[in-house]
């Protein structure tokens, strides 16, 4: 079993998980760290440039961790949009005949 899944189908993705728990933790952290290294990098110093490349890759980690997650809602959400506005257009249309 892996730690973090990566395959999800739209009504898992939909549900809260390990993953978002996961997110919502380093989210704060891994700007932070890119605030931080980055204002230390203007100023050249060697953290900075350590603190800011901890945040690339935390920040590189995160999307790592929920971007499958919320691409299988995206998909189910453009489903559920494209069908709703065929419905609309079917009503406008009938409107327009009366």
């Amino acid at each position: 079993m892996k730690i973090i899944k990566r395959k999800w189908k739209p009504e898992e993705a939909d549900l809260w998980t390990k993953e978002d728990a996961i997110a919502i933790i380093i989210s704060p952290i891994s700007y932070a760290l890119l605030m931080i290294g980055l204002a230390l990098s203007c100023f050249l110093l060697i953290e900075g440039f350590i603190i800011l490349g901890l945040g690339i890759i935390s920040t590189w980690f995160l999307h790592w961790v929920i971007d499958p997650k919320l691409k299988a809602i995206s998909q189910e959400y453009e489903k559920k949009q494209k069908d709703f506005l065929k419905h609309l257009d079917k009503i406008i249309k009938w409107r327009e005949n009366e």
